[in-house]
């Protein structure tokens, strides 16, 4: 021990040089956005080398529960196509539709680090820039709503969890369209709150919440959870609903990450609208 200290008194100008250092580079990156963005990117991409390796160790364990997801969503997918249908009218005709333009794309991507037990909690994806990946874009997984992507580095991009507690989003009661906002009280990672329903609007256990559309971030309809309580506090007029979230955060594998194609348009629209 005494050899210790001594060679902490020797080298004593260096460990403080070092020290200093440090937190010379922390208030540059928290204050300065281009030194920031600069430190993102080159951490995004030696993280998420090593991130990828590990968690291709921890999925080979997974695997046949992520093929069995994949499976599912595939079929789910294929059941929704036009030579899956069958019509029941008997009358024959023929038309072509040129109304039709797709909205949204979907770029599968694959998790390779997740926090769920934190306040405040993201992700890390194996996309980024290259693969037409962008900030404020949703993330969904089969079972429902992910999270919002938040900084994207060429071949990675971070995601700002639902469980966090900036993430808000705007949701609705399926079976009667009443509109609330989605938040995460940071307990459980299984439930989030449901806000600013009227308390006169009838609702049940078990009531299917999905996306309502309203933002520029999520469709409309994608599955969030179901109902598990709710209650009127006194002097309040509006229910606090506890909402099972239908996605389990803690084994997402394989994401979607949602290209909304008419985004910019209505957000120049919004923005006209805002400035007039």
């Amino acid at each position: 021990m005494r050899y210790f200290f001594a060679f902490l008194l020797r080298y004593n100008y260096y460990f403080l040089f070092i020290i200093l250092e440090v937190i010379a580079v922390i208030l540059m990156v928290r204050n300065y956005q281009y030194q920031s963005s600069v430190v993102f990117n080159a951490t995004s991409e030696f993280t998420g080398g090593i991130n990828n390796r590990f968690n291709d160790v921890a999925q080979y364990f997974g695997l046949r529960q992520t093929n069995m997801a994949l499976a599912a969503e595939n079929a789910k997918l294929r059941g929704m196509l036009k030579e899956s249908m069958r019509s029941q009218d008997t009358t024959h005709f023929s038309s072509v539709d040129t109304l039709l333009k797709q909205q949204y794309n979907y770029t599968p991507a694959k998790v390779i680090h997740n926090s769920v037990n934190s306040r405040n909690n993201y992700l890390m994806l194996d996309k980024g820039t290259v693969d037409g990946i962008r900030s404020d874009m949703a993330v969904i997984a089969p079972d429902g709503i992910v999270g919002i992507v938040s900084k994207v580095s060429p071949h990675f991009s971070w995601v700002i969890s639902v469980l966090h507690k900036q993430t808000k989003i705007s949701c609705k009661v399926k079976k009667n369209g009443f509109v609330g906002t989605l938040v995460w009280d940071g307990m459980n990672y299984h439930t989030a709150t449901l806000k600013d329903i009227p308390a006169n609007v009838l609702i049940a256990k078990g009531d299917t919440v999905i996306s309502s559309g309203y933002s520029s971030i999520f469709p409309q309809g994608i599955k969030i959870g179901t109902i598990k309580e709710f209650k009127v506090d006194k002097g309040y007029n509006f229910y606090d609903i506890t909402i099972t979230l239908s996605q389990d955060m803690n084994k997402l594998a394989w994401v979607y990450v949602v290209t909304d194609y008419f985004k910019e348009e209505k957000s120049t629209l919004e923005k006209f609208t805002v400035d007039e």
